[in-house]
């Protein structure tokens, strides 16, 4: 079997490119007997980003949710909350030491976040690769669903991983990043050369999967395109009209070649219908069920209980081999 490792911050909103490019593939993984399948919720990297309190833990509550309604299973799948199983933070230490001062300093995210958060470069915010790092490593995952902006961050796992390997032998396994072949990265419906992001000042920039089905049809109703009136999958070009075709290639379930084809002689207005129509047909039965999931506390909180409980046992043999390589005295009993 194949070892599936992925995780989501649990902060604001989860996007419609969160939902793509990311969760809604989580669901076909599962579906593969072959794949045994571990999702996270990364509360800890949350706070390299100060959080209010109240609406970190609502937030955290409401994307568990998310979660479950976007269909994963948590008899098929590990579903926990990355701040209930310790080992992450011990892992990410003994990582530290493993890992140079020059390697942080080249991420790019990295140095991205500092501009955003001038006030705030906290060194959590720079050692975020090693624990992310830590994450996927404490259950030997041969591969992680990421994004285009996260392969930086495969890579330095994979450098850790080798380096201690090269040390200590067979410790790690050295993980592969998955990109899907459809709607990796969904660009901004009013920056189409930007990715869309949940901290992005402008409302009609982003979709939330929460959104009322009036309100999605608004957004892409306004979305930017061109002023050319060709519908062509050219991102370098077109990028407003190719953002919108691998959307609407996902929310169909065709490929970007095969909704490219039908839309053509359509205007720029009636795609963005076309497309603001499927969208909301694909998250009605997710936003149905988060309905239901999100007044169910006690079932979730017992489902991440459970989650987080088996996801320990599996970090724990790791922990320990990894411990035990270096030379520390196990503890007893």
């Amino acid at each position: 079997m194949k070892t599936i490792y992925s995780a989501i911050q649990p902060s604001g909103i989860m996007t419609l490119g969160n939902y793509i490019g990311a969760v809604n593939n989580w669901q076909s993984m599962q579906a593969d007997k072959d794949n045994k399948c571990i999702f996270a919720l990364a509360d800890l990297h949350t706070i390299t980003v100060r959080q209010n309190p109240q609406s970190f833990y609502d937030n955290a509550m409401s994307f568990y949710a998310l979660l479950l309604a976007v269909g994963l299973d948590v008899k098929k799948s590990i579903v926990y909350f990355q701040s209930h199983v310790r080992q992450h933070s011990e892992l990410a230490w003994l990582l530290n030491c493993y890992t140079y001062v020059g390697e942080m300093n080249r991420m790019t995210q990295f140095k991205d976040k500092s501009a955003k958060h001038v006030d705030n470069v906290n060194m959590g915010l720079m050692d975020y690769p090693v624990l992310m790092a830590a994450d996927i490593l404490l259950y030997n995952a041969d591969l992680v669903p990421v994004g285009y902006d996260q392969l930086q961050h495969i890579e330095i796992t994979r450098d850790i991983a080798m380096r201690v390997n090269n040390i200590y032998g067979d410790i790690f396994t050295v993980p592969n990043g998955f990109i899907p072949k459809v709607g990796a990265k969904i660009m901004s419906l009013q920056d189409p050369q930007s990715k869309m992001s949940k901290s992005d000042p402008n409302p009609n920039a982003v979709i939330s999967c929460l959104d009322a089905p009036e309100t999605i049809m608004k957004k892409f109703k306004k979305a930017v395109t061109d002023s050319d009136t060709k519908i062509a999958y050219d991102p370098e070009n077109k990028a407003g009209i190719s953002n919108l075709l691998s959307i609407l290639a996902t929310a169909e379930r065709n490929s970007v070649e095969q909704v490219e084809a039908e839309c053509q002689g359509l205007r720029y207005g009636d795609l963005k219908v076309r497309v603001g129509e499927s969208v909301v047909e694909m998250l009605r039965p997710f936003q149905s069920e988060y309905s239901r999931l999100i007044n169910e506390k006690d079932y979730l909180l017992e489902c991440a209980k459970d989650g987080a409980q088996k996801a320990a046992e599996i970090a724990e043999k790791t922990l320990n081999k990894f411990k035990g390589a270096i030379g520390f005295v196990p503890r007893q009993g």
